[in-house]
């Protein structure tokens, strides 16, 4: 039939993604975002698969009288990291699939 694509074409073309995906999938994981909050006292470091490796307290932010400004302080971290990571989780997407656009956290 005519305007069908080739079967074996699209077969290879997936193959080529699914190893590229793989490959991105190991680059995510030796991938460090850095979060920071109250000027840097509190950083944290996730891998690029969103998992935490570091949570870095400079003693001097440490006030028993005020634990959920500590708590507050390590969330914000966090979170800033996971936008690094979110963000680069969505560069890696666009490699995979030519920038087809697909939805964040699909495939990684």
């Amino acid at each position: 039939m005519r305007g069908m694509p080739n079967m074996g074409k699209l077969m290879k073309q997936a193959q080529q993604m699914q190893t590229k995906m793989a490959e991105i999938q190991e680059d995510m994981k030796k991938m460090r975002c850095e979060g920071q909050a109250g000027g840097g006292a509190i950083k944290a470091v996730l891998n690029g698969n969103n998992e935490v490796l570091e949570i870095t307290i400079s003693p001097e932010v440490v006030d028993p009288e005020d634990v959920e400004m500590l708590q507050d302080l390590v969330l914000a971290a966090i979170r800033g990291a996971r936008q690094q990571s979110d963000a680069q989780q969505q560069e890696a997407m666009k490699q995979v699939t030519g920038g087809m656009g697909l939805p964040p956290g699909m495939g990684i």
